[in-house]
């Protein structure tokens, strides 16, 4: 058997090479942003959390390869609906657990012992593979995209819904990308503004509202709360000591080409810097033109899922891929937008580079739905040549 790294690394190889990048700068920039958290939770050993991201980062490449190499594209379509209601079940266990336990500060994750998640990570990719298999089984009437549109809303409102009680920010961005996927998938306009609308109405409404609204309605005065710092400043904080203002510091001492590695000073003093703002922290270390090359591996994502959907001969695979990509790239946009104060705080990781633990692995599943049908895409595009046959002489003939 060929165990070359061509044989096992299949599908795109540009996206493997993007992916083998984010991964190099996530160790650089997590061992760098996570000196204050070693201290606080590891005993002042600062390669603990170094050597915690390199074995998920192993371990998400174990499931991309796991994936691109053993499970078939047609199998997402099978699991899409089971996949579906465990999300919902896990979403609700949640909250669930929220409301049982005191201590717990938010709904976003179930603890069930051995294993804790979020569930919202789930739901990213389960609601993206269901609304692929619904669209692309609807695509030859106006009558079939129609009721493909009822369908993706009915199921879509359900699991954000949900989300939306204890994650905003995560609720919006899988919505506005199932919205996109809907327009790729030629869902009428005038039923996508109408929704658009409807999710603007709703988010004022909400807005307008939250003081008025009791403690068990979830998160929504963090969300006004988020909105209001954005526009006017926390009244509440000293100046230059939110989360926010130390971003705009890092990216201020970083300049053109910044500090170099693991000189950043501002991670320091900040919670998140490992997570949220950590883009920040790029650019502190690596100046704009490190933020800049980081942005750009996020557009030539971008762009070979745009190849991928171009290449797929069907409308699941195409689908599928175009959803996952949209989720990936929007999110990394937000968190580099709040990073330098263009975006409120939304809570939104850096994929693939940000430090996090199950989050990685069910970003790693996304990221080898995508390889396979790439991979997919080159063996049905491989044309094969019918074998030369020479003819030769029996033994007994003349030559």
């Amino acid at each position: 058997m060929d165990f070359s790294i061509g044989k096992i690394l299949k599908g795109d190889r540009i996206l493997w090479v993007v992916l083998v990048f984010l991964s190099l700068i996530s160790l650089l920039i997590v061992y760098s942003a996570t000196g204050r958290l070693a201290y606080r939770e590891a005993g002042g050993n600062t390669g603990y959390y170094l050597i915690r991201q390199l074995v998920f980062l192993l371990l998400g490449f174990g499931v991309m390869t796991f994936l691109v190499n053993v499970i078939p594209v047609k199998f997402y379509t099978y699991i899409a609906p089971l996949l579906l209601m465990i999300t919902i079940g896990a979403l609700l266990a949640a909250i669930v657990q929220y409301k049982l336990t005191p201590s717990k500060p938010t709904p976003r994750s179930l603890d069930l012992g051995f294993l804790s998640f979020q569930p919202a990570e789930l739901a990213k990719i389960s609601l993206v593979m269901f609304v692929a298999k619904v669209l692309a089984k609807r695509q030859k009437t106006k009558e079939d995209l129609k009721k493909a549109f009822l369908w993706v809303m009915g199921v879509s409102g359900v699991v954000c819904g949900i989300i939306f009680y204890g994650d905003i920010s995560t609720s919006a961005l899988i919505f506005a990308s199932i919205m996109v996927l809907m327009l790729i998938a030629r869902i009428p306009l005038k039923f996508l503004f109408l929704t658009f609308a409807t999710g603007v109405l709703l988010l004022l409404l909400v807005y307008s509202t939250a003081d008025y609204l009791p403690e068990w309605a979830g998160r929504v005065h963090t969300f006004k709360e988020r909105i209001d710092d954005f526009v006017s400043g926390d009244d509440d904080a000293e100046l230059g000591t939110t989360q926010a203002d130390y971003a705009k510091l890092a990216i201020y001492e970083g300049g053109t080409f910044g500090k170099g590695p693991g000189r950043s000073e501002v991670s320091n003093y900040m919670e998140a810097a490992y997570n949220d703002f950590i883009y920040a922290i790029i650019i502190e270390e690596y100046g704009i033109v490190g933020g800049f090359f980081v942005a750009l591996l996020y557009l030539i994502l971008l762009y070979r899922g745009v190849v991928i959907v171009r290449r797929s001969k069907r409308t699941y695979p195409a689908f599928l891929t175009a959803g996952l990509v949209l989720l990936l790239v929007f999110q990394a946009v937000i968190n580099m937008a709040v990073s330098v104060g263009a975006a409120p705080v939304t809570g939104q990781p850096l994929p693939w580079v940000s430090m996090g633990g199950t989050s990685m692995l069910f970003t790693a599943v996304s990221f080898g739905a995508i390889l396979s049908v790439s991979y997919h895409n080159q063996r049905k595009n491989q044309v094969v040549e019918p074998p030369v046959v020479v003819d030769m002489p029996d033994e007994d003939e003349e030559l």
